[in-house]
């Protein structure tokens, strides 16, 4: 097994009506996640030296948000000893689609994060991840866990790799550029996807204790929580 303390889960509920229509637009929710992001990132509480997983993060919207705030830590501790600290942090941003990837480095040249030698893309499943057990401090997964075909099996990845934390929030602004098959996908995806309560359920028997969760937003996020004793 790879995680051997704790996880949270952060994930997007989007709200629909008896239509299966939005009940705000996709702007909105996109704003919305934006701002949970960032929220994700502060409670999963990134520290220098950390060695974190971001699966399905091909974008790298997460990994570098993971990153800027060990690096804000870092500016802000000033203790011997916390340079060489900060040295040690490793992310690893997991994706199966190359092409995925692929924007994600493009965005790291974007944002000056190009010749970070604490950013590492590799293609690989959550379903089958190819790190070394108890590897990671850290775990986060985006929109790609409505996409996994065996969830379960994608949790017990986790359960495996991750020593620390565990984190879900789904990309939602970025899926949808304006096409209805996209949109349509989008919906049919979330219809699918577990409730708070099920995901939850499905959680604890991942093997995680003192499992709980947190709506926010309405409804539209729920920050999940949980502990490997």
């Amino acid at each position: 097994m790879v995680c051997s303390h704790g996880m949270i889960l952060v994930n997007f509920y989007l709200i629909l009506d008896s239509k299966g229509e939005w009940q705000e637009p996709i702007h909105g929710i996109a704003k919305k996640h934006v701002q949970t992001s960032q929220q994700l990132v502060t409670k999963l509480g990134p520290f220098p030296g950390m060695k974190h997983l971001d699966v399905a993060g091909g974008t790298g919207d997460i990994a570098f948000r993971v990153l800027e705030s060990i690096r804000s830590v870092s500016r802000r501790a000033m203790q011997d000893g916390f340079a060489e600290t900060e040295e040690q942090t490793q992310i690893y941003i997991c994706d199966i689609n190359p092409n995925m990837l692929n924007i994600g480095k493009k965005r790291a040249i974007e944002r000056g994060f190009a010749e970070d030698r604490y950013l590492h893309w590799v293609e690989g499943d959550a379903e089958a991840l190819s790190f070394e057990d108890e590897s990671m401090d850290g775990y986060t997964i985006g929109f790609g866990i409505r996409n996994v075909t065996h969830i379960e099996k994608a949790l017990a990845e986790a359960y495996s790799y991750d020593y620390y934390s565990f984190s879900v929030i789904p990309a939602v602004g970025e899926l949808v550029a304006g096409d209805r098959e996209s949109y349509q996908y989008l919906v049919e995806s979330i219809r699918r996807f577990p409730n708070q309560d099920a995901f939850g359920r499905m959680i604890v028997d991942a093997g995680f204790q003192k499992v709980e969760y947190e709506n926010l937003v309405g409804g539209v996020v729920a920050i999940h929580s949980g502990l490997k004793l």
